[in-house]
């Protein structure tokens, strides 16, 4: 039973965080899944990205993401080829996993786990800026658009510790809205926009920050926003088509 507002986020925020259970799941499957496209195409970087990558998943709700970066030799020139040649090689080697494109990914639907489902985010390196990594992914319109997770993750971190660890919860809560009421904003939106608000209070109260946030959301009808580390491009509201 909480004692008051606050610890009554508390134990909400320990109720929404992954189980021990679901962290594993999600484990499970990267060995086979990182051998197929190794073995097809050759691999630059494999790497978690995403809501388990930063520690914002919600119980339940978050599937993985892996950034699979692939020599540019193998890529195609428009996106929506890369990606169904991806998903080719991995209905071959998964044949009864449904394994289907959803830009900017392929998604492999394992187990019964939400944290089994894995997202394979096709990428192309391109350059370094800032000392962080830049990639091309698809855009969901045949062509690709500028990303960086590594200079994403570090401005959510750095959000994170200068307000002392309440700000990957506050996104959490804000996730937890969008996947209990069925929101189609894009976590990875709701992060960045989360963390670009903290930036700029002097602190963080959970009762009256959710309120702030879901008006700021509604008064500026989920506007596209500019990356805030000025690395990669924009990042947009919504979901593309799955094919």
């Amino acid at each position: 039973m909480p004692r008051n507002i606050e610890q009554g986020f508390n134990d909400f925020h320990d109720k929404i965080k992954t189980s021990a259970a679901e962290t594993a799941a999600a484990k499970s499957h990267r060995a086979s899944i990182e051998a197929c496209l190794k073995n097809n195409f050759g691999l630059k970087r494999f790497t978690r990205i995403g809501s388990f990558g930063n520690g914002t998943n919600i119980s339940g709700h978050s599937d993985v993401d892996y950034l699979t970066c692939i020599p540019t030799s193998e890529l195609t020139k428009t996106s929506t080829a890369s990606l169904v040649k991806v998903k080719n090689a991995l209905d071959a080697r998964f044949p009864n996993t449904g394994v289907k494109v959803s830009t900017p990914a392929v998604v492999c639907p394992f187990g019964t786990y939400k944290s089994e489902d894995t997202e394979v985010v096709v990428a192309d390196y391109i350059r370094e800026e800032k000392g962080f990594k830049v990639y091309e992914i698809a855009d969901g319109n045949d062509d690709w658009m500028e990303v960086s997770p590594d200079a994403h993750n570090y401005y959510v971190a750095e959000v994170d510790k200068k307000h002392g660890g309440k700000v990957k919860p506050l996104i959490r809560f804000i996730k937890a809205w969008k996947y209990y009421r069925d929101v189609p904003i894009k976590s990875f939106y709701l992060e960045m926009r989360v963390a670009k608000y903290a930036d700029g209070e002097p602190s963080i109260i959970y009762d009256i920050d959710v309120q702030r946030i879901l008006s700021m959301l509604r008064d500026n009808e989920l506007t596209v926003m500019q990356d805030p580390m000025g690395v990669s491009g924009y990042i947009y509201p919504c979901e593309t088509v799955v094919v």
